[in-house]
């Protein structure tokens, strides 16, 4: 199975790459830190430019039609500099509307988040064991719309978010809605994360909304899954930022008259580092192809959602462990990879939840077959 990037995927990596490098700068990350919303919205403006908010959504709708793909290209871009713009949350939603909206919808929703001027966020997470794949959150019909009720939890950069995709079990089964951010019987609280994002918790008590898609017909698997993938997709971007400032710290640090890099011991740090980080590449482009293929999709996604989560905090814990005391030193830049790795690795469940999942995934399909 070939993994290389085409030249489409390859130029949006280069473009990605310069602007995530020019902009998120170590003084623009601190500044944004202490804001109000969190959200770098000059480098949100940038991306949206240069087109690359559009790469996966369709050429209609403003983008360049490159699917899951791209999408997954500019989110490791994005997190081998931890840029604070809430891009997985966006497309994902925007994806999600593209694949099971109606034409109303996705007109109204789609040619925005492409066009940057506009963006929808996610609420996938509920407090608590709850699976993301079994909202405890309700949807009542109401003649063609849909009243919500119960809590979200940990919705990602709601700030200026303008519509919310939410998930929550009908009678039919479970569902995917949008409601309004500033709706009636809709109420924030917003909360800190580990990563600097202002996340919110979202109370819903009656609040309108409209379905996208049918309830019941497989619409919150199918969001759910690309979700993991994006997340997977900026967690391999964080591993590799974080080795990245490792090599550069450890080449030049001097011990006992050489440096750090030649020791044996931290040689393994990284070698081990480096292993995840690779089999943290191979499952996320496992389950990219197995999403555009539609064979083994919900496997592949937990395996590669999996890797993320356990190698991606493995190795942000071991990069900062080679860093010694300036590693948690706020002035240097490497203390934000491991906060971002530390956020990434519970969204939408951690290793112990992805393993029970897997597990009893394998366990139907053994059934079955």
């Amino acid at each position: 199975m070939d993994f290389s990037l085409g030249e489409e995927l390859e130029a949006v990596r280069d473009l990605a790459r310069e602007i995530f490098t020019d902009r998120a700068t170590p003084e623009r990350l601190r500044e944004i830190e202490t804001s109000g919303t969190r959200v770098d919205r000059k480098l949100w403006a940038d991306l949206a430019a240069a087109g690359l908010l559009g790469t996966a959504l369709p050429e209609e709708a403003g983008g360049a039609g490159l699917g899951t793909a791209a999408l997954c290209v500019l989110l490791a871009e994005q997190g081998r500099c931890v840029a604070p713009v809430p891009i997985w949350p966006a497309v994902v939603a925007a994806l999600a509307v593209d694949a099971h909206g109606s034409e109303r919808q996705r007109g109204a929703l789609l040619p925005v988040v492409a066009d940057g001027t506009a963006r929808p966020t996610l609420a996938l997470e509920e407090f608590g064991p709850a699976d993301p794949l079994a909202p405890l959150t309700t949807a009542t019909a109401d003649g063609d719309d849909w009243r919500l009720s119960g809590t979200k939890a940990v919705v990602p950069s709601p700030a200026g978010a303008g519509q919310v995709l939410v998930t929550a079990t009908t009678e039919a089964g479970t569902g995917l809605f949008l409601v309004a951010a500033d709706a009636a019987g809709v109420t924030w609280e917003h909360a800190e994360t580990t990563s600097h994002d202002l996340a919110g918790q979202l109370t819903l008590d009656g609040a309108l909304a409209e379905a996208v898609g049918a309830p019941g017909t497989g619409t919150v698997e199918w969001t759910v899954e690309r979700a993991a993938v994006a997340l997977a997709a900026v967690q391999l971007g964080v591993a590799e930022g974080a080795l990245r400032h490792a090599a550069g710290y450890l080449g030049e640090r001097r011990q006992f008259g050489r440096p750090l890099a030649t020791f044996q011991a931290v040689q393994h740090q990284l070698a081990d580092c480096w292993i995840d980080i690779e089999a943290m590449r191979v499952t996320l482009w496992q389950a990219v192809t197995a999403l555009d293929d539609g064979e083994g999709a919900a496997r592949a996604v937990l395996v590669a959602k999996w890797w993320a989560t356990e190698g991606g905090l493995n190795v942000v814990h071991r990069v900062q462990h080679v860093h010694g005391g300036i590693g948690v030193d706020t002035d240097y830049p490497v203390h934000r990879h491991f906060l971002w790795g530390k956020q990434i690795s519970t969204t939408l469940g951690g290793a112990g939840a992805d393993l029970s999942r897997l597990g009893a995934l394998l366990a139907r399909e053994a059934v079955a077959s």
